[in-house]
């Protein structure tokens, strides 16, 4: 299950390289797609994080703690996730945070010039920002693969596609700054290899004491997580890419697609 629960993390870590061969390649690229993509993938995240993920944090702390101890601290918990990546956010200049609303339509060509020195810093800075972004998206696929094999599936889908364009906002300034592809590509394939990293890292931290209220805790921080960034990453990107019914009705049929895998599975 731990090799299973890894390999899912790897799955969407690699997503940031499939954004930088779309970026050099696709000379056609449709931002309404990309849009109700990844308002597809803000759906699934919020609905699997508030109904399926923070209801079993609140089910081990509850049974852990008792009724009102264990409420209060799943909603602690939450919360405290929502701060972690926040303050991550927070933390990174937003001239240099790929997470900030900079997205430009991808049928649009980048205002660049190759002779800038600022692009490879850049590039840089915007891989060493998403890496940072990436260890709770790993720690979030990977604990949830272990509870579940289905959710850690739906999670890991919906965390690659938001991945996609963040490998597009590394690959693009590197390659203009370097006249390099396969430079480019491995800067953003790097930075998303930080999710199975910050999954391996976050488990065997916890390993020694996860517990019933071990597992609580992070896994509302989880769904904390996911809220915040499909409220400060997927939505707003998905707006600057699309029109905002496009991104709405993504948002939906998310949500759809995962209640009725829940119901399915259940």
């Amino acid at each position: 299950m731990i090799l299973f629960a890894f390999g899912l993390t790897i799955f969407a870590g690699l997503a940031t390289g499939v954004g930088s061969i779309m970026a050099f390649f696709s000379r056609k690229f449709n931002p309404k797609f990309l849009a109700a993509a990844l308002g597809f993938s803000a759906g699934v995240m919020i609905y699997v994080a508030l109904i399926e993920i923070f209801v079993k944090a609140k089910d081990s702390l509850v049974g852990a703690m008792g009724d009102k101890g264990g409420y209060w601290a799943t909603v602690a918990s939450f919360f405290a996730g929502v701060a972690v990546i926040a303050i991550i956010d927070k933390l990174i200049p937003s001239y240099e945070n790929p997470h900030e609303m900079h997205a430009k339509p991808c049928d649009q060509k980048p205002e660049m010039d190759p002779n800038d020195p600022r692009l490879m810093r850049m590039g840089f800075f915007s891989a060493l920002a998403i890496a940072i972004h990436n260890f709770p998206e790993g720690l979030a696929t990977f604990m949830a693969a272990l509870t579940d094999p289905g959710l850690g599936v739906s999670i890991a889908i919906a965390i690659a596609i938001h991945n996609i364009p963040e490998g597009v906002a590394v690959s693009a300034p590197i390659y203009f700054a370097t006249k390099s592809k396969r430079k480019a590509f491995w800067f953003s394939l790097l930075s998303g290899l930080s999710e199975p990293i910050g999954a391996l890292i976050g488990f065997f931290l916890l390993r020694q004491w996860f517990n019933d209220v071990t597992f609580g805790v992070v896994f509302a921080a989880v769904a904390g997580i996911m809220v915040y960034i499909s409220l400060d990453e997927l939505l707003p990107t998905a707006e600057e890419y699309g029109e905002h019914h496009i991104a709405i009705g993504g948002v939906i049929a998310g949500m759809v697609v995962m209640a009725l895998s829940l119901v399915m599975l259940a």
